[in-house]
C-alpha cells in the first residue's frame, strides 16, 4: 500500500487585480494557507507525501516573499515530503526561479525538474514531466512509456497540461495522451492545469485547485487522497476539502410579475457563509423596469455581506410601456431619451445585442430617475 495527496495549481502570489479593497490580499493569503491545510490532511490520513502537479507559483517571477514564505511553510511540516513540478505558469524557462528555489528548498522538498525517475519509497517510482516552457508544443509525458524502473515497482506519473481538450487557457496544442497511464504502466497519473477536479479514467485525474480562483468551474476546492494497494490494483481516491473561499454562480430566472427581491433572498447562501463567498447572480427571463431596478437595489443591499457579489443581467429581457416612462419623466429631454431607447429596444431591424443594450440603458435611466426622485 502506498498513499499520497495529489494537488496542483496553488498559484501562490496570484494578484486578483480585478477585485478591490482588502479582498485581493485575503484571497492571496488563503492560497498560501493551503500549504498548511494540505499538511493537516496528510497528517490526519497518515500519509507523508504531497504531489504538487504544477503551477505552485502564479508566475515565473514570484515575489521573493511569496517564494520564501511558501518554502518556509513546507519546512515547518518536516514530516511531510513535498514534490514540486514546474507547470506552464512557472515553467523551467524561469531558470532563475528554479535555481533560487533549489538553493533555498528545505530537506523535505523534492523538485521534479527533470524527466527522470524519482524514488519515493521502496518499489515506488515517480515519473515527472516538468513543463519546459509555457507552450512546449509536444506531449511531455511521452518519455514515461520507455522509462526503466525496477521490476514490480509501483509507477506514478506527475504532469501538467491539457488532456482530451481540457485546458485552462483554451489552448490544447500540448495535449497529454489520455491513455498515457495504460501505455506507460502507471498505477496513477496525477495531473495539474485544469482547476476543477476531473476523473479522466480510473488511473488518471486532475485534482483541481485547492483554493478556487474563478467562477469558471463552480466547484469546491479540494485535494485528492490516493491509496494504491499494488501495481494491479485500481487507485482508491477520496476528495479532501481544502478551500477557505467559495466561488458560486447563482442562476436567477424571473418572470414578469415576480418579486426579484424575494427571489434573490431565496437564492443567496446563508448569512454565516457570506463573508467567505464570492457570488455571481446570473439573471435571465423577463422583467419590468421597476422589478429590474428593485433587483439591482437588492444586490447592492446584500453585497456588503459577501466577499464579493455581482449581478449579470445581460440575459434579463426588460419589459416596458408608457406608464414606466412616466416614472422617468413626463416631458423634456429625459422623456425623449427614454422614448428613443424604448424604440431601439423593440426595433427588430437591430441585432439582439443592440436591442439588449438599449434595454439595459433604459433600465439605468429608470434607476437614475428613481434615485433622484427619492
Amino acid at each position: 500500500m502506498f498513499a499520497f495527496i495529489h494537488s496542483s495549481d496553488l498559484h501562490l502570489g496570484k494578484r486578483f487585480g480585478s477585485f478591490s479593497g482588502d479582498l485581493p490580499g485575503r484571497l492571496r493569503e488563503a492560497r498560501h494557507d493551503v500549504i498548511g491545510r494540505l499538511a493537516d490532511h496528510a497528517r490526519a490520513q497518515g500519509v507523508a507525501t504531497v504531489l504538487l502537479a504544477g503551477d505552485t507559483f502564479d508566475t515565473e517571477t514570484p515575489a521573493p516573499e511569496v517564494r520564501r514564505q511558501a518554502l518556509t511553510a513546507m519546512a515547518q511540516h518536516a514530516g511531510i515530503r513535498w514534490v514540486i513540478l514546474p507547470g506552464n505558469h512557472d515553467s523551467l524557462q524561469a531558470s532563475q526561479l528554479w535555481a533560487t528555489v533549489r538553493s533555498e528548498a528545505p530537506e523535505n522538498v523534492i523538485l521534479a525538474l527533470e524527466p527522470h525517475v524519482i524514488e519515493l519509497a521502496a518499489d515506488v517510482m515517480l515519473l515527472p514531466a516538468p513543463c519546459t516552457t509555457r507552450r512546449a508544443g509536444r506531449d511531455l509525458t511521452d518519455w514515461m512509456n520507455g522509462a526503466a524502473t525496477p521490476e514490480g515497482a509501483l509507477r506514478l506519473g506527475l504532469a501538467h497540461g491539457a488532456i482530451q481538450g481540457f485546458s485552462e487557457e483554451a489552448v490544447a496544442a500540448d495535449i497529454i495522451a489520455p491513455d498515457r497511464a495504460m501505455h506507460a504502466g502507471l498505477a496513477y497519473l496525477a495531473l495539474g492545469d485544469w482547476h476543477g477536479a476531473i476523473e479522466v479514467n480510473a488511473r488518471t485525474r486532475y485534482s483541481g485547485t485547492p483554493e478556487p480562483d474563478r467562477f469558471k468551474h463552480d466547484q469546491p476546492g479540494e485535494a485528492l487522497l490516493v491509496r494504491i494497494a499494488g501495481t494491479a490494483a485500481l487507485p482508491e481516491v477520496t476528495a479532501l476539502p481544502t478551500a477557505r473561499f467559495s466561488w458560486r454562480t447563482l442562476p436567477l430566472h424571473l418572470h414578469d410579475g415576480d418579486d426579484p427581491a424575494e427571489a434573490l433572498a431565496r437564492l443567496l447562501p446563508e448569512m454565516h457563509s457570506r463573508r467567505q463567498t464570492l457570488a455571481r447572480v446570473i439573471a435571465t427571463g423577463r422583467s419590468r423596469l421597476p422589478a429590474r431596478t428593485a433587483l439591482a437595489g437588492a444586490i447592492a443591499h446584500s453585497a456588503p455581506d459577501f466577499a464579493f457579489l455581482e449581478l449579470d443581467d445581460t440575459g434579463l429581457a426588460t419589459e416596458c410601456d408608457v406608464t414606466d416612462l412616466d416614472q422617468i419623466d413626463r416631458a423634456g429631454s429625459l422623456r425623449e431619451a427614454a422614448e428613443a431607447l424604448l424604440l431601439e429596444a423593440g426595433n427588430e431591424a437591430l441585432s439582439a445585442g443592440d436591442r439588449e443594450i438599449a434595454r439595459a440603458a433604459l433600465a439605468r435611466l429608470y434607476s437614475y430617475a428613481q434615485a433622484v426622485a427619492s
